[in-house]
C-alpha cells in the first residue's frame, strides 16, 4: 500500500489510514463509483445489481462492460478472515453460475435489480450509462452472448488491504487463466483536515501497485476514443447541419465557462460512426452529469448527480419534462434556465464535502 506523508510543523510523518466503519461503507462506494476502480484495460463498469442472488450465494455487485463482458465484484474488508481465500472461492463460485447462460437468462436472473435501476433490459443500462454515444446495441448483444458461453468474465476483489497470500492466489489464477480477468484492488481511506481521501491501487501479483491512469484510448479503435479538451468538438461544428451549428456553438461556450471557473474538465469524444460529443466532467473525475451532442441536446445521467451534486436534483428535475432526471435522458433545448441550473449543480459538485 503507498504511505501518505503529511508535515504537522514537526516534521514528516505517514499518516495511518482511517479505514472504513464496515464492509457495507466500501460495498457502497464501488456500487456508487466504480470509475474509481484502477482496472486492467481502464474499461468502463455499468453497475446492474447489488446483493444479486446467483446459485446458493449472494453477489456482492453484478455488471458489464460496455463491450458486453459481465463482472462480478466482490468487496471484503481485510480483517474479515473471508478476504484471505474464502473470497476468491465464492467469486469463483458466482462466475461459474453465470458460465452458459444465454443472455435472456442472465437478464432474468438481474431483472428485480434492473427495475431498481429504472432500466428495462440490459442493455438499456448499458446505453443509458454511454456519456460518449459510443454504445453499439448490436455488438454489445453479440459479445454478451459469447462471453456468457465461453466464460469469459472480469472478477474484481476489492479490500481496504490485500493479504500477501491472496495476492500470490490471484497471481497464480491469473497465470494459469486465459478466459478470467481478475483484479484486485485496495481502497484506502485518510481523513485530512475534515475531507475525506481516497487511494485506490490495483495491485499485481508481486505486490507492484499500479496508480489509475487517465490515459485516454488511442485513436482508430472500433469503440472510439476521447480527447482531452473541447477544441475538436467545436472544429467539428461546421460540418454539422446548418440548424445544429448555433445551438451547439452556444453549448459549447457554456461548457468552456465552466472549465475557465474550475468547475469541470472536457474532453471531445469521438464515437465509432464518426460523430463527435463533449464530456463535461465534474471536478476530480472522469465522469459528468451531462454529456452534449452536437444536434444541441443534452443528456443527463443520474448517478453522478446523485452522487456529487443531490441538492441540485429536484431544481433541474422541475425544469425539464418528464420532471425526473433518468440515467442518459436527454433534454432538448437546453435553455438558458436549464444551462444555468446545471451550471450551479456542477458548483455544487465542485465544493469540499
Amino acid at each position: 500500500m503507498t504511505a501518505i506523508w503529511r508535515n504537522d510543523g514537526q516534521g514528516w510523518k505517514v499518516m495511518a489510514p482511517a479505514g472504513f466503519p464496515d464492509e457495507a461503507s466500501l460495498h457502497t462506494l464501488v456500487e456508487e463509483a466504480p470509475e474509481l476502480l484502477p482496472l486492467s484495460g481502464e474499461p468502463r463498469i455499468v453497475v446492474l445489481g447489488r446483493e444479486v442472488r446467483l446459485g446458493a450465494g449472494i453477489a456482492d455487485l453484478v455488471g458489464v462492460e460496455p463491450s458486453g463482458r459481465p463482472v462480478i465484484v466482490e468487496v471484503k474488508l481485510a480483517r474479515n478472515d473471508e478476504a484471505r481465500r474464502a473470497v476468491v472461492t465464492q467469486v469463483l463460485t458466482y462466475a461459474a453460475v453465470l458460465y452458459g447462460l444465454s443472455p435472456e437468462e442472465f437478464e432474468r436472473i438481474l431483472e428485480p435489480h434492473l427495475r431498481k435501476r429504472e432500466a428495462a433490459s440490459i442493455a438499456d443500462a448499458v446505453a443509458g450509462a454511454d456519456q460518449q454515444g459510443s454504445f453499439d446495441a448490436m455488438a454489445f448483444a453479440t459479445q454478451l452472448r459469447e462471453s456468457l458461453a465461453s466464460g469469459r468474465f472480469r472478477l474484481v476483489l476489492v479490500l481496504d488491504d490485500a493479504p500477501p497470500e491472496l495476492i500470490r492466489l490471484v497471481g497464480y489464477l491469473t497465470a494459469v487463466s486465459d478466459h478470467l480477468v481478475i483484479d484486485l484492488v485496495t481502497v484506502a481511506a485518510y481523513e485530512v483536515e475534515g475531507s475525506r481521501l481516497l487511494v485506490p491501487q490495483r495491485v499485481e501479483p508481486e505486490r507492484q501497485p499500479v496508480a489509475p491512469t487517465t490515459r485516454p484510448p488511442t485513436p482508430g479503435g472500433a469503440k472510439g476514443w476521447a480527447v482531452e479538451g473541447g477544441a475538436e468538438f467545436m472544429a467539428s461544428v461546421p460540418s454539422l447541419p446548418e440548424g445544429q451549428r448555433a445551438e451547439a456553438e452556444r453549448l459549447h461556450r457554456w461548457a468552456t465557462s465552466l472549465e475557465r471557473d474550475g468547475l469541470a474538465t472536457l474532453a471531445t469524444y469521438h464515437t465509432a460512426d464518426g460523430r463527435m460529443t463533449l464530456l463535461v466532467y465534474v471536478t476530480g473525475e472522469r465522469a459528468g452529469m451531462v454529456t452534449i451532442w452536437g444536434d444541441g441536446s443534452v443528456s443527463l445521467f443520474k448517478t453522478v448527480f446523485a452522487r456529487r451534486a443531490p441538492d441540485s436534483i429536484a431544481a433541474v428535475e422541475a425544469s425539464i419534462a418528464p420532471k425526473e432526471i433518468r440515467q442518459g435522458n436527454q433534454v432538448k433545448p437546453a435553455t438558458d434556465d436549464f444551462l444555468a441550473l446545471i451550471r450551479a449543480a456542477y458548483a455544487e459538485a465542485a465544493r469540499p464535502r
